[in-house]
C-alpha cells in the first residue's frame, strides 16, 4: 500500500516529521518498508516551453525541439510523439540526476546536440509507467522547478501490511490509524451531490442470486457524462501512489478505491443488455474476456456480474471488454459491492488474476462503506464528467451481516500489558480508531466492532489494539516468571521411551522411513489375500507412486533399508523402527494407528577381529533380544508358540510371542523367497512386535526385595523324559510347587544319545535354595527338593537318573 504525506494531511492533522511518522506507523504494526521524498534533488527539472518542434533530419522517430526556459533557448532531442509547439514541458537540465539513476548531460544524438531531456511522469518517479512526456498546464512560470509549481513535492510511504489489516488498504484507513496514535480528529471527505428527478430504480435493477458470495450490491446511474482527461489534481493524486491516469470516469473509481478502500467498477450502461445487473455464479465451461483481452474458462465456483444475457465482469477482480467505458460512452452504471473474501481469493488464484480490486476483496472489505464509496464516486463523476446522477440508489442487501460485540476489562488489559489502564482510557484509545464502546456498570467496556476491522474477534485483540496505540515503548520491561511443575509423562510414553532405550542398549540403530509407501509394498511379504494389512489408506495427493498409501507394516521399509545397506557392502546390520502403522477400519473415516516395533539382525554376531568368532546370527540371537525386552518390561506369562501364520517367516525357524491372551508379535528368520524379492542374499532375522499390546502386558516395578545374609544350597537332578516334553512344561510344573525357600531353578543340560531309550531325552536342572531369616539344613533342603522331583514324576512321567 502506497500513501503520501500530503494526501494523509487532507484527513488528519499531522505535526510529526516524515521520519517520526514512519517510526510511529511501524511501531503500530503498519511497517513502513520504504520512504521516498518525491521531488527531492530535482529542482533542476524546470518548466519550459516548446518554441518549435521539427523532425530529426537523421532519425524518423526523433524530433528536434527548441525549448525556452525563460532565460535561455536550448535544443533537445526527444523520442516522444505527444508534444507540439507551444506546450509547456518538464525539462531536466544537464547535470540532473533523475530517479532510477539516470544522469542527464549534454550529448549528441544522431549528430544533433541535445542539452537536456523532456521528462515523462515515470522518469520523474511519479508513476510506474507513462505514455509520452509530461505536458504541463498552461500559465506556469518558465524556469521554475516543476515540483514546486505543481505542488508535487511530497513524501511517499510504502507500507508492508499484513493480510489481516484490509482496513489500511486506503488513505482514510491509514489516516484513521494516525488519528488514533496522535489523538487527532479524522476528517472524512464531504459527499454532496444533486440528483435528478428520474429514479434510478425505474431505469435499472439489481438481482442477487447468490447472497453467500455477494451479500450486498449497490449501483447508481449517471447519465450524460463526457469521457475525457482527468483534471491535474486527480492525475497528480493517482500518480503519486503509482497509478496511471486513464480517463475521468475510471480515474474517479481508482481514486475512491485508494481513498476509502472500496473497489468500484463503471459499466457502459447502454452496452448492458436489458439494462440490468444479475449477480450469480458462472456455469462450468463458460468463457469470459476481461479488460486485458484475455479469455478465461470459468467454473461453477466463480462469481460473475451479468447483464440480462451474460457475464460482463468477474466479480471483485476485473471487468469485461463487452461493457468497458469507452470515449463514446454517455451513460454510466456505477457498481459498489461486498463479496465473500474466500470466493474472490479462489477465483483470483486459479485464474492468475491479481488486481488492486481483488487484493482488497480477498482480504475482507467493509460492507458498510459500499453506499458511502458509491456516493463519493458518483458525486465526483458528476462534477468532473458533467453527468447527472439519477435519483436514489439501487441497493440490494438481503441479509445484513452481523456485527461483533466484545467486552474488555481494565483488569485483564492491565494484567496482560504490565501497566495500569482504566476502562475510560481504553474507551478513548479504541474510539480513536473507530472501535466505539461504552463503559458498563460493572466497569467493563462493551465495544461494537465495525465491519472494516474483520481481524478483531476476541478480547485479546482489543487489548492488542490498546498496546499498539499507546505505544509498545510504554510497556515496562520485566523478566518473565513461571513455575516449574513436575508433570510425569503418560505411561505409554514412558514405556515407549524405555522400549527405545532398551533396544538401542542391545546394539540396534534406529531407522526412520517414510510413512508413505507404494501400494504393492506388502506384496513381497507373501501375505494372504484376506490379510488386513493389504487394505491401505490412500494419500490424496501423493508425490510419487512409491508414496501413494499409508503403510500397514514396518517390515517392507526396514527390509528395503537393509537391502540398500548390504548393496553398499554393509552386511552386518542391527536395525529397528518404532513407529505407527495405519490400518483402515470398515465404516470409519480415520484409520487405527498401531504402534509397532520391528527389528532385524543380519551378518556376523560379533565385530570382525582376530580374537572373534566368525559365527553369524541365528534364531536364538533374535529370541534373546525378545526375551530381554519382555523381561525388562516385566511381561508375565510369556509363551513362545511355533504356530504363527506369518508367510514371510521361515517355517521351523520362527515363532509367535504371546502373553496370556495377548498376541505380542512374531520373530524368526525371513523366508528365503521374501529375501529374494528384496534382493537380499544373506539370512535375516526379524522381530515384529505390537508395541501397544506389549505395553498393555507390561508389569509395574516389583519393588525392593532385600538380599539374604545366609548361604545358599544347590541340588542337581537329571530326569529321563519323553522327547515331546518342552522346557516350558518343565518350568510350569516346577512353578506349581509352592516352595517359599526356592530361589531359582535352571535347566542347564539336555542330552540325547544312544545310551538312552528311543524317544527319550535327559534334562538336568539345578535348584538353588536360600532363606532370608536363617541357614537352611541339609535335611530341610532334601525334603524340599524331593517335592520337586515328585512333581516332575507325577506331571511329566519323568524318571530320576
Amino acid at each position: 500500500m502506497k500513501v503520501t504525506l500530503n494526501w494523509l494531511k487532507e484527513y488528519v492533522e499531522i505535526d510529526l516529521s516524515p521520519e517520526e511518522l514512519a517510526h510511529r506507523l511501524t511501531m503500530a504494526g503498519l511497517e513502513v518498508d520504504a520512504m521516498e521524498r518525491l521531488g527531492e534533488g530535482l529542482d533542476s527539472v524546470i518548466v519550459a516551453r516548446l518554441a518549435d518542434v521539427r523532425p530529426h533530419p537523421d532519425a524518423d522517430r526523433l524530433t528536434l525541439c527548441t525549448v525556452e526556459t525563460g532565460s535561455e533557448t536550448l535544443q533537445v532531442v526527444c523520442g516522444a510523439t505527444n508534444h507540439k509547439s507551444g506546450d509547456l514541458v518538464a525539462l531536466a537540465q544537464a547535470g540532473t540526476d533523475l530517479p532510477g539513476g539516470l544522469k542527464i548531460k549534454k550529448s549528441k544524438i544522431r549528430g544533433q546536440e541535445s542539452c537536456g531531456m523532456l521528462c515523462s511522469v515515470s522518469e520523474l518517479g511519479l508513476a510506474a509507467r507513462s505514455e509520452g512526456i509530461l505536458i504541463l498546464p498552461s500559465g506556469l512560470p518558465l524556469g521554475k522547478p516543476v515540483f514546486d509549481v505543481l505542488g508535487l513535492k511530497d513524501v511517499r510511504f510504502e507500507l508492508g501490511l499484513t493480510p489481516n489489516r484490509p482496513d489500511c488498504l486506503s488513505v482514510v484507513g491509514v489516516a484513521r490509524e494516525v488519528a488514533g496514535m496522535t489523538k487527532g480528529a479524522l476528517r472524512l471527505p464531504d459527499i454532496s451531490m444533486a440528483e435528478s428527478t428520474t429514479p434510478a430504480c425505474d431505469r435499472t435493477s439489481v438481482t442477487i442470486e447468490d447472497a453467500e458470495f455477494c451479500p450486498r450490491y449497490a449501483a447508481r446511474l449517471i447519465e450524460g457524462v463526457v469521457i475525457g482527461p482527468s483534471p491535474s489534481w486527480l492525475v497528480k493524486r493517482l500518480e503519486s501512489v503509482g497509478m496511471r491516469s486513464i480517463n475521468n470516469v475510471v480515474d474517479v473509481t481508482n481514486f475512491v478505491m485508494m481513498e476509502l478502500g472500496q473497489p468500484l467498477h463503471a459499466f457502459d450502461f447502454d452496452r448492458l443488455r436489458e439494462r440490468r445487473i444479475v449477480v450469480r455464479r458462472a456455469a462450468d465451461g463458460d468463457t469470459f474476456t476481461t479488460l486485458d483481452g484475455q479469455v478465461h474458462n470459468l467454473l461453477a465456483d466463480d462469481l460473475v456480474i451479468c447483464d440480462g444475457a451474460g457475464p460482463v465482469a468477474l466479480a471483485g477482480i476485473m471487468g469485461g471488454e463487452n461493457s468497458e467505458v469507452r470515449p463514446e460512452t454517455v451513460n454510466i452504471l456505477l457498481e459498489s459491492a461486498y463479496f465473500n473474501p474466500g470466493a474472490i481469493r479462489r477465483t483470483s488464484k486459479r485464474l492468475g488474476l491479481h488486481t488492486e480490486s481483488s487484493h482488497r476483496f480477498e482480504r475482507g472489505g467493509d460492507v458498510d462503506i459500499v453506499p458511502v464509496a458509491l456516493d463519493r464516486a458518483a458525486a465526483l463523476i458528476a462534477t468532473l464528467a458533467g453527468g447527472k446522477v439519477a435519483g436514489g440508489v439501487v441497493d440490494q442487501y438481503p441479509q445484513a451481516l452481523p456485527k461483533r460485540r466484545l467486552t474488555v476489562t481494565a483488569a485483564r488489559a492491565s494484567k496482560l500489558l504490565g501497566l495500569t489502564v482504566t476502562s475510560e482510557e481504553i474507551r478513548q484509545v479504541l474510539g480513536g480508531i473507530g472501535l466505539c464502546g461504552e463503559v458498563q456498570p460493572d466497569g467493563s467496556l462493551r465495544v461494537d466492532v465495525p465491519h472494516f476491522r474483520p481481524d478483531v474477534e476476541r478480547e485479546i485483540d482489543l487489548i492488542e489494539e490498546v498496546a499498539r496505540l499507546i505505544g509498545y515503548e510504554r510497556i515496562p520491561v520485566t523478566m518473565p516468571t513461571g513455575k516449574m511443575h513436575d508433570q510425569p509423562l503418560p505411561r505409554h510414553l514412558q514405556l515407549e521411551g524405555k522400549l527405545r532405550d532398551l533396544i538401542v542398549s542391545l546394539g540396534f540403530a534406529e531407522a526412520i522411513n517414510y510413512s508413505f509407501v507404494a501400494a504393492n509394498s506388502v506384496d513381497r511379504l507373501k501375505l494372504g489375500e484376506d490379510d488386513p494389512r493389504r487394505a491401505h489408506v490412500a494419500v490424496l495427493n501423493p508425490l510419487t507412486e512409491e508414496q501413494a498409501v499409508m503403510r500397514t507394516s514396518l517390515i517392507p521399509s526396514l527390509l528395503e533399508t537393509a537391502a540398500r545397506n548390504i548393496a553398499y557392502r554393509t552386511s552386518d546390520l542391527a536395525l529397528f523402527e518404532l513407529r505407527s502403522v495405519f490400518l483402515p477400519l470398515p465404516g470409519e473415516e480415520l484409520p487405527r494407528e498401531q504402534l509397532r516395533l520391528t527389528a532385524l539382525l543380519t551378518g556376523r554376531r560379533e565385530v570382525e577381529g582376530w580374537a572373534q568368532h566368525g559365527d553369524n546370527v541365528d534364531f536364538f540371537d533374535i529370541k534373546g533380544i525378545a526375551e530381554e525386552l519382555v523381561g525388562q518390561l516385566r511381561v508375565k506369562d510369556v509363551q513362545w508358540l511355533p504356530e504363527h501364520g506369518e508367510r514371510f517367516l521361515h517355517p521351523g525357524k520362527s515363532c509367535a510371542l504371546t502373553s496370556g491372551k495377548l498376541a505380542l508379535g512374531t520373530l524368526g528368520e525371513i523366508h528365503p523367497q521374501v529375501l529374494r524379492a528384496f534382493d537380499i542374499s544373506q539370512p535375516v532375522l526379524l522381530l515384529d512386535l505390537d508395541a501397544d499390546a506389549l505395553f498393555a502386558a507390561a508389569g509395574n516395578h516389583p519393588g525392593f526385595r532385600p538380599l539374604s545374609r545366609y548361604p545358599d544350597i544347590e541340588r542337581d537332578s537329571a530326569f529321563l523324559v519323553d522327547e515331546s516334553v518342552t522346557a516350558r512344561q518343565v518350568f510350569e510344573t516346577l512353578g506349581q510347587v509352592r516352595l517359599k525357600d526356592l530361589e531359582s531353578v535352571v535347566l542347564f543340560d539336555v542330552y540325547r544319545g544312544a545310551a538312552l531309550p528311543p524317544g527319550k531325552k535327559s534334562l538336568a536342572i539345578r535348584a538353588r535354595y536360600r532363606a532370608l531369616d536363617r541357614t537352611l539344613t541339609d535335611e530341610l533342603v532334601q525334603e524340599l527338593h524331593t517335592r520337586l522331583v515328585q512333581a516332575m514324576k507325577k506331571s511329566l512321567g519323568a524318571e530320576l537318573r
